[in-house]
């Protein structure tokens, strides 16, 4: 697998400060993609054990919530092999920091047995997510006014809510619940 980018310090996407992975590959070629040279899977730099190295290290600092993990897109088959034994160090030495992944792919999809982005490891990162944003970015729905995401089609999931529930549960946080009155 390779990478495009690793940020260190970022707040849009996801809750609080946030270590954000941008690996590379995506079959999805949404139009207007804000980053269509991540289409490639070679663009960028191999994600090496030294790369897991630095996010691990850059994810002790308290002040960091968590992961987020965006693309190019994280459930291209070829990702989730490097990803699910990735992610099951964050959680293993970070068990109160959050990992967010964004996906072109829908929930539905990622379940789906015979669809394209299941795998042998899906199952595995679906469990060890705590909010999944998906959906394809699509041009028509565009709305910058949106929290963590594109374009109004798109989903903020809360995983163990979905997990827990056996159904697909919205996630909010008490801002997006509470009005400015509340304060």
């Amino acid at each position: 697998m390779y990478y495009g980018e690793i940020k260190n310090c970022d707040i849009a996407n996801g809750i609080g400060v946030r270590v954000s992975l941008f690996v590379s590959g995506c079959t999805n070629h949404c139009k207007n993609c804000f980053q269509p040279e991540t289409w490639d899977f070679t663009y960028g730099q191999p994600f090496t054990q030294e790369t897991e190295e630095k996010i691990l290290t850059m994810l002790r600092a308290e002040h960091i919530n968590g992961l987020s993990l965006l693309g190019g897109e994280p459930f291209e088959p070829a990702n989730q092999k490097v990803l699910l034994p990735f992610l099951q160090k964050v959680k293993d030495r970070f068990p109160k920091k959050t990992i967010w992944a964004y996906s072109g792919f829908t929930l539905e999809e990622l379940w789906q047995k015979d669809s394209y982005a299941n795998c042998a490891e899906t199952t595995g990162i679906l469990q060890l997510l705590d909010v999944l944003v998906d959906g394809r970015f699509e041009e028509n729905l565009k709305d910058i006014s949106l929290r963590f995401r594109g374009s109004a089609n798109q989903r903020l999931i809360d995983m163990e809510k979905t997990r827990r529930k056996k159904q697909i549960v919205l996630w909010t946080d008490w801002a997006d619940t509470k009005t400015p009155s509340d304060f």
